[in-house]
């Protein structure tokens, strides 16, 4: 099978990957010239490590997609800086695709979307041309589900559901995904409740990431350790998940997918209150971490006008080279605005400081908001003042100032 995957990012490149080992010849569109050059030198443009399998790759191909049996759409959905979804992405590539499309073909959104994209912006595309479903092609969602990091779950074994237009999209969409995919695929009743699963899944971790978020502000007050308590909870053995506070929730999915579902909902007549709270909560969470080394400056009589504090980590995950919706960026941004100087340490991403050894010369005065595993190797005696936004370092005894996320 042809197969023409539009958006070659933490999505679409691993699904490239996996069609090309299944014996499927794949064709690779992007926007950005970088990962287009990444791939033609054989550059993994993900991980940044040798491809696995070659393929071609283009900027704009139109024979790319005429000469497809299949197009797989994994473009980003981001959200403006107002919080409202941002579906261009989606649009423009639904648009390349229906311009120059062959028939028969089976068009896949993989993107993350809120119930009733498909049937009412991507759709009316096709319409447009003079397309009909389930006779000129075939249209499908299969929300993507990727981990990245995670050495277990992947690409090829994460359980996935499709839904279609119509009952035959939903099998053509079926059958390419369990001839590809070594986890369950589940079909769902209706392309709606395709959509609808992938908000879900996150707005419900979003959720209870807020609830922990709160209780770790609640228990400061109260000289209770919040992670002691969510391991003592943890420890019943049904009808509890643990989830664990932070400095704030990143990444390409929690922190955005909520409004999709929001907005939605807000324009069928319906006030998501609860998931505009969780929002909220998690959005403040940078701002917390900030105070709480104000706080900590105080008790060593120091200002943050003035002081030079360094940040350590600047993706939104551990060990990865991600900065969408990092909660870092936000911590930099509240530091600089009260008059800090910030110094940035990260690995996997151009940052200020070369090394972790030069990133603590220059810095006694941290704050972790990534807990990438070298950082394992920090000089304790080098520090004054360390913020920790992931509680790394919650099990240990230090003799300088140390402040976690809901800890005492």
């Amino acid at each position: 099978m042809n197969i023409c995957i539009i958006g070659l990012g933490y999505v679409g490149f691993p699904l490239a990957e996996l069609c090309i080992s299944k014996g499927h010849n794949v064709f690779g569109i992007d926007l950005s010239e970088n990962k287009i050059s990444l791939i033609e030198k054989g550059i993994d443009p993900v991980e940044n490590k040798p491809l696995k399998h070659k393929f071609p790759v283009s900027l704009d191909n139109p024979k790319f997609i005429a000469d497809s049996d299949t197009i797989i759409i994994c473009v980003p959905t981001p959200v403006n800086h107002l919080k409202m979804p941002d579906l261009t992405p989606v649009i423009s590539a639904t648009e390349y695709a229906v311009n120059n499309l062959k028939k028969k073909s089976l068009v896949i959104v993989e993107s993350t979307i809120n119930p009733g994209v498909m049937e009412d912006v991507v759709k009316p595309i096709f319409d447009a041309k003079g397309f009909i479903v389930g006779k000129d092609y075939y249209l499908a969602h299969c929300p993507e589900r990727i981990n990245p990091g995670d050495p277990k779950w992947n690409v090829s074994n994460i359980p996935r559901v499709v839904g279609g237009i119509t009952q035959e999209c939903t099998e053509k969409a079926f059958e390419f995904y369990t001839s590809i995919l070594s986890g369950p695929v589940m079909k769902m009743s209706n392309i709606r409740t395709a959509e609808a699963t992938k908000i879900v899944e996150n707005t419900f971790r979003d959720i209870n990431i807020a609830f922990v978020n709160e209780l770790a502000k609640s228990f400061s007050h109260m000289d209770i350790d919040t992670v002691e308590v969510i391991k003592g909870a943890s420890t019943k053995p049904f009808a509890f998940m643990a989830h664990y506070p932070s400095c704030g929730v990143g990444g390409h999915c929690i922190p955005v997918d909520p409004y999709y579902l929001i907005e939605r909902a807000k324009a069928k007549g319906f006030d998501h209150k609860f998931l505009k709270l969780a929002r909220e909560i998690n959005n403040s969470m940078p701002e917390y971490t900030v105070q709480l080394m104000i706080d900590a400056l105080n008790e060593h009589k120091l200002a943050l006008n003035g002081t030079t504090i360094g940040v350590l980590g600047l993706s939104y995950k551990a060990d990865v080279a991600d900065l969408r919706e990092s909660p870092s960026l936000e911590v930099i941004k509240i530091l600089k605005k009260k008059g800090a100087n910030v110094i940035t340490f990260d690995p996997f991403i151009a940052s200020d400081a070369s090394s972790l050894h030069d990133f603590q010369i220059k810095c006694p005065y941290m704050i972790l908001c990534t807990n990438h595993k070298q950082f394992k190797d920090l000089d304790f005696d080098k520090i004054k003042i360390l913020i920790d936004g992931k509680n790394m370092f919650h099990n240990e005894k230090f003799n300088f100032t140390y402040r976690g996320i809901g800890r005492c």
